[in-house]
């Protein structure tokens, strides 16, 4: 068994929030993933915490740091791009290193989902901008990108 975990703010605050990414990819996956070889989550607890409830999962279903898929957002990855990618390290995501402090390791897979779509010119604070609404174009290119996801996790 995989558990596949979306990490994102909860609350109808941040649903639709572009730090919410991995939560959204979840919700996504659910109809073709829920059952048999994975069970998907989404957290309950604000990203920068998300460690804590990644480890009791971990713990209940008596699994290892190898069969968690941790879904989230990345600033480094252009709207549109992803990455699955298996122990990269946090690169500044605070919802990442929680999870690596709390399970005690990096063994882990990552789906980094890109969101970078600021303006070059007027940039916007990371914080700022991940706690932002996706526009309704951006969340049309999202779709693509978890249907992309999703073949890529069944290949």
């Amino acid at each position: 068994m995989k558990l596949i975990i979306g990490l994102g703010n909860p609350g109808k605050t941040y649903e639709k929030t572009r730090h919410n990414a991995g939560a959204m990819l979840v919700a996504y996956l659910k109809d073709s993933f829920e059952g048999g070889e994975y069970k998907l989550f989404t957290l309950k607890t604000f990203m920068n915490d998300s460690g804590v409830e990644v480890r009791e999962l971990m713990h209940y279903y008596k699994l290892s740091p190898q069969d968690i898929i941790i879904a989230h957002d990345d600033l480094d990855i252009p709207l549109g791009s992803f990455k699955i990618q298996h122990a990269k390290g946090p690169h500044g995501h605070n919802g990442i290193l929680s999870v690596e402090q709390e399970l005690k390791s990096d063994d882990f897979l990552r789906i980094r989902i890109g969101i970078e779509n600021r303006d070059s010119e007027n940039k916007i604070a990371g914080v700022e901008y991940t706690l932002q609404n996706f526009t309704p174009e951006e969340r049309t290119v999202l779709e693509a990108v978890f249907k992309e996801i999703m073949h890529a996790l069944t290949d």
